[in-house]
């Protein structure tokens, strides 16, 4: 399955790939991208409801494992915005170019992925022994800002590329 690629005077345009499932910022997604008029395709595994407007697009991929992932790899380039909180997907997507925010405003770069891919398998191994380990910290008002924050100064930057 491939995924479109909209042209602006022979340039990918701008657009913002939101694995959609259990993400917490698709709302504020949707505003900054309305803002900045960008477009959005919420990628999910089964239907997600979406804004009724044109530069939404619901992309319902199949249940296979992987599915949403790998069409999001698809999609990603350079003049993408990824916004996930599953580290195995940024880091696939950071190797085709995009850019990768997660659902709390951190940014994936490519100095920071391999740490946390190491931490990710330690923390599986960790669970997989039967340790009792936390997982991720609530979601904040302040994880809130600092993604719209974090979304905005990544839009602004592409724009200007």
């Amino acid at each position: 399955m491939s995924a479109i690629r909209i042209l602006v005077d022979g340039i990918p345009a701008v657009r913002i790939l939101v694995d959609a499932d259990a993400c917490p910022v698709k709302d504020e997604v949707y505003k900054v991208a309305w803002r900045r008029e960008v477009a959005v395709k919420v990628v999910s595994n089964s239907w997600q409801r979406v804004p009724a407007h044109p530069m939404v697009e619901r992309v319902v991929v199949s249940d296979k494992f992987d599915a949403a992932d790998d069409w999001i790899v698809d999609a990603a380039d350079g003049r993408a915005v990824v916004i996930t909180g599953d580290i195995l997907l940024a880091d696939r997507c950071l190797k085709k170019g995009a850019t990768v925010i997660g659902h709390n405003g951190k940014p994936f770069t490519s100095a920071s992925i391999g740490g946390d891919v190491a931490t990710r398998a330690i923390m599986a191994d960790l669970r997989a022994g039967g340790d009792v380990v936390g997982g991720p910290a609530a979601f904040t008002k302040a994880d809130r800002s600092r993604f719209l924050q974090a979304l905005d100064a990544a839009l602004v930057r592409l724009g200007r590329e």
